[in-house]
């Protein structure tokens, strides 16, 4: 008989470049990226009457713990009138990464960032994107700088753009600000290091929530689908666990929608053609007010965003436990997110999920080929230049960016569950409390409560409904094909 061997970190790195090669992705920079790497000596230096020096302000980010690749820095500022200035940075990637070079080419292929279990495969080289273009703390960095000017109620009274020298004060996690805002931990330490931060921080708190509250008045839906994270000792997986969506995650977010906004409106009101970041109305909403009808709600006919997100958080109230499966059945049935070509006094598409018309990607273009495109749109607005891209070919890029997106999506969901099939492969015959998330043509699916992991029910499936409760016995694993096999229990 052979011996078990349990599977590692290197055994799932080697799934993950096998899933973007056969994918149509590049998970290694080819030999004239790293040519190109070494003619650059340090991060970008530029002067001029239209970069202003804001190296001063009280600029901040909060991302992962993890993340080294900083895109964006906030600062705000209450005004006399009651009003809220808030300004935001992003990182002027294509100050290093110019149009046509053979970084900016492997950017164009890969699209993004691909962020697996095992190893991140980043959209630039690591020099780049961690360091050289990345807001690090205490480090000046060329940006691009939206300032929005909110009223009392959130509404945005006036906005502008311009490109500015800022550095980032305090480095800032998620987790433990969002502890902070909600009163369950301390001021987290880089914040308490610079006087005035914790002002700054509730300021931008109290907008964020504000603005939160405007667009789902609109219909934005508030969704909760379940991303389990591999959390490794060494090489080893020793747990998955969901990552919360808290309160300081909601400041960024809401800050980059107000963003993407802005640069989709300046764009359109200085003639350019963009990319713009769509959710189509569903086309498939019978079968959202189907879905509605099984647990006892009525939707209207037509697509109606604010009815339905009545109607989410009339449930997510009702059955927390099973709102998770409930948020996927809805983001399938609405249909991904795609890139599309919008000319400037065209017929906006607009994005379906967050109540909004004007919508673009523009905040992350350390790890978004469309955002990095969008920075060079605005670069060329500001300077009063031709556009960098021709219609024709942004509507290529478009195409291929909606494509590759998808793509590195499946890539990083087949990791996922590579990672969870290896959790439990030492424990297989181990029983679990589950509760059924659905059925397909393949079989019936079951989720795992502790750890949050989806699997296959095998034996014992008929008779069952989604989101009813069982009893399951873990019966098989397959690392390399991220497949969990189980049997229900009576």
């Amino acid at each position: 008989m052979s011996q078990f061997r349990r599977h590692n970190r290197a055994d799932l790195a080697e799934i993950a470049k096998l899933a973007m090669t056969d994918r149509g992705l590049e998970p290694e920079f080819p030999p004239a990226v790293q040519q190109q790497l070494v003619t650059i000596s340090g991060p970008a230096r530029e002067t001029g009457p239209d970069i202003r020096d804001l190296t001063s302000l009280l600029w901040c980010s909060i991302d992962n713990d993890d993340s080294r690749d900083l895109d964006q820095l906030s600062v705000s500022e209450e005004l006399p009138d009651g009003s809220t200035k808030l300004s935001v940075a992003i990182a002027d990637v294509d100050a290093l990464v110019r149009k046509g070079t053979a970084i900016d080419g492997h950017a164009r292929a890969n699209t993004t960032s691909v962020y697996t279990a095992a190893r991140i495969f980043p959209m630039l080289p690591e020099r780049l994107s961690t360091d050289l273009t990345s807001l690090n703390a205490d480090q000046d960095r060329l940006a691009v700088v939206t300032e929005m000017i909110f009223d009392r109620d959130a509404a945005l009274t006036s906005s502008t753009i311009y490109r500015a020298m800022v550095r980032n004060k305090s480095k800032l996690a998620y987790d433990s600000v969002a502890a902070w805002f909600e009163g369950k931990g301390d001021e987290p330490a880089a914040a308490k290091a610079v006087a005035g931060m914790d002002v700054q921080l509730r300021t931008q708190d109290v907008l964020a929530q504000k603005l939160r509250g405007r667009r789902h008045e609109q219909g934005a839906l508030e969704l909760e689908t379940i991303q389990p994270k591999a959390v490794f000792d060494g090489d080893q997986v020793v747990d998955v666990r969901q990552e919360a969506h808290n309160r300081a995650r909601q400041v960024i977010e809401d800050f980059m929608i107000a963003t993407n906004g802005v640069t989709a409106r300046f764009l359109a009101a200085n003639g350019f053609a963009a990319l713009r970041r769509v959710v189509r109305s569903p086309e498939r909403w019978q079968r959202i007010v189907d879905v509605a009808r099984e647990l006892g709600e009525a939707l209207p006919p037509e697509p109606d965003a604010k009815a339905l997100e009545n109607f989410l958080v009339k449930r997510r109230k009702a059955d927390p436990l099973r709102f998770p499966d409930l948020s996927l059945v809805i983001v399938k049935l609405m249909g991904a997110g795609e890139y599309v070509v919008e000319t400037p006094g065209g017929a906006p598409v607009g994005h379906f999920g967050l109540a909004v018309r004007d919508y673009t990607h523009s905040t992350a273009p350390n790890r978004r080929f469309p955002d990095l495109i969008t920075s060079r749109l605005l670069k060329a607005a500001l300077d009063g230049g031709p556009s960098p891209y021709s219609n024709g070919e942004l509507e290529e890029l478009a195409k291929h960016c909606t494509e590759q997106e998808d793509n590195a999506n499946k890539v990083e969901r087949q990791v996922r569950k590579s990672a969870a099939a290896l959790l439990l492969e030492s424990r297989v015959g181990q029983r679990f409390d589950a509760i059924v998330t659905g059925s397909s043509p393949k079989g019936v699916f079951v989720r795992i409560l502790a750890p949050p992991v989806e699997g296959m029910l095998i034996r014992g499936a008929e008779g069952l409904k989604v989101g009813q409760r069982i009893s399951v016995q873990l019966v098989g694993t397959n690392v390399e094909r991220g497949f969990i096999d189980f049997v229900r229990l009576t």
